[in-house]
């Protein structure tokens, strides 16, 4: 059964795997892979350092780097699989107003067709009214027609499509019901068949 987790280097291999189903250089909405920086991921080292990075990146205590926003990451894992990954910005800079929104996820290709993506976009979801947020943008590409229908499906109300520094993109509005909020514990733990 998946379910969300913090970033762990205990999966390292897992996620060695998943990264080389992806075609060399694609995006990886929801991973930080960039603030991986110069880091060696294939090496245990490297990647430690940048799992710490990506839970630093969630403590408001700490500055972030120029153009980053604080965001809290979580991976999508089936025991000791790694399936995919999802993040949600605390809040909004100008290029994330423009075409990245408040939340990024990806499935790995080998593990998609299987209600991941939906699942896991309702889990965090429901976590995102802790961080005092009323409405989040999501977006995607234009022609990602199955993200598009995860989004609308959970209540995603499009603003409109335009052309980004990221190419163009859906821009998609999700009024947050704070009822659900209080649930969101033991929402956040459920798991679905992987």
């Amino acid at each position: 059964m998946a379910e969300l987790i913090a970033p762990t280097g205990q999966l390292h291999s897992s996620w060695l795997a998943a990264r080389d189903e992806w075609q060399p250089g694609a995006h990886q909405a929801g991973t930080g892979l960039r603030l991986a920086g110069d880091d060696d991921l294939d090496s245990p080292e490297g990647f430690a350092s940048w799992i710490q990075r990506l839970r630093r990146q969630s403590d408001r205590s700490l500055p972030v780097a120029e153009g980053r926003v604080h965001a809290t990451h979580w991976w999508i894992v089936d025991g000791e699989s790694y399936l995919g990954a999802i993040d949600l910005r605390h809040y909004l800079n100008a290029f994330l107003l423009e075409g990245g929104g408040h939340i990024g996820y990806s499935v790995r290709p080998s593990a998609r067709r299987r209600g991941l993506a939906s699942w896991t976009l309702g889990a965090v979801l429901l976590k995102a009214p802790a961080l005092g947020l009323d409405q989040v943008l999501l977006t995607c590409d234009d022609g990602n027609v199955g993200s598009a229908r995860t989004i609308e499906s959970h209540g995603g109300v499009l603003e409109d499509v335009r052309s980004t520094e990221t190419g163009v993109k859906r821009r998609y509005w999700i009024t947050l019901d704070h009822t659900r909020h209080s649930h969101s514990a033991r929402a956040a733990t459920r798991t679905v068949p992987a």
